[in-house]
């Protein structure tokens, strides 16, 4: 048994408008269409829908039944159309920790300045890439190295490293630490989202690590003096946090700010999100 929405949506144009002529005339299409639709209907549900009468067109019993459960199916599937179209005019900006740190401001102001008719949403998803995966955000924010057998990436800019630290931690009176001096310490991570891994060490003079799974939490370890952190300079803007101060890790490298999408399915607008923010970095 095969029931095609057309044949709902005339049904209820039928009992609505009176008759099959007006139900032509508000569907666009013409009466004899109309009768071979209802009759597709009727012979598919096996019943008959309408009783018609010289003054009036009137459901049948089985007919206010299917009716009812027409009008439901129909308003259902509008609002599926109506979510499905929304979406392209509009584009959620996954990220897991930091936005786009100094840049987060204009990002949006810009965005809303040119392209005024695109709704911009930034989703924050603690996720290795920002809710892209969950599917919460349209395209991601990302600062690690993602699974390229899923996912396409472009590289929008760079960001330096920074240790976060307690403000009465002995380092905190230096202008700057290096990658060899944390091998000391005890070194805050976050596998899933972060960008600071083991790897930055070589295997021989790695520091202690250990885990967690919010910027938060993170923060609130930090500001105790029992372990510190390596972020990006995103965090320094994004989570200013009493009890914690930052020093640039002069020597570590950079880390990369891609933008991550599906490979198999580009939203229509991530040509303009890596556009705005390659200019926002170059500036």
């Amino acid at each position: 048994m095969d029931v095609e929405v057309r044949q709902l949506r005339c049904l209820v144009a039928i009992v609505e408008a009176g008759s099959f002529t007006d139900a032509a005339v508000e569907l666009g299409l013409s009466q004899a269409q109309v009768s071979r639709t209802l009759a597709g209907l009727e012979n598919a549900l096996g019943v008959r829908l309408l009783r018609r009468t010289s003054r009036q067109i009137a459901p049948t019993a089985a007919g206010a039944r299917v009716l009812a459960r027409a009008r439901r199916v129909l308003a259902e599937t509008d609002e599926l159309v109506r979510e499905a179209t929304s979406e392209q005019a509009g584009v959620r900006v996954g990220h897991a920790w930091s936005a786009l740190g100094r840049h987060t401001v204009d990002f949006q102001r810009r965005w809303a300045r040119d392209f005024p008719d695109v709704r911009l949403q930034l989703v924050r998803t603690n996720s290795a890439t920002a809710g892209l995966a969950e599917g919460a955000c349209d395209v991601a924010v990302v600062r690690s190295e993602p699974d390229r057998k899923r996912f396409s990436d472009v590289v929008v800019g760079l960001e330096r490293r920074y240790c976060a630290m307690a403000t009465d931690d002995e380092w905190a009176r230096r202008r700057f630490v290096r990658l060899h001096d944390l091998a000391e310490r005890t070194v805050l991570l976050d596998r899933r989202a972060g960008s600071t891994t083991p790897q930055l060490w070589p295997p021989e003079h790695q520091p202690e690590f250990e885990q967690t799974s919010d910027v938060d939490d993170w923060l609130t370890a930090v500001s105790s003096g029992r372990v510190v952190g390596i972020t990006s300079e995103a965090t320094l803007t994004q989570y200013r946090r009493s009890g914690v101060v930052f020093r640039r890790v002069r020597d570590a490298p950079p880390i990369p700010v891609r933008v991550l999408w599906w490979r198999d399915e580009r939203h229509p607008h991530t040509g303009k999100v890596v556009d705005l923010l390659t200019d926002l970095y170059r500036r």
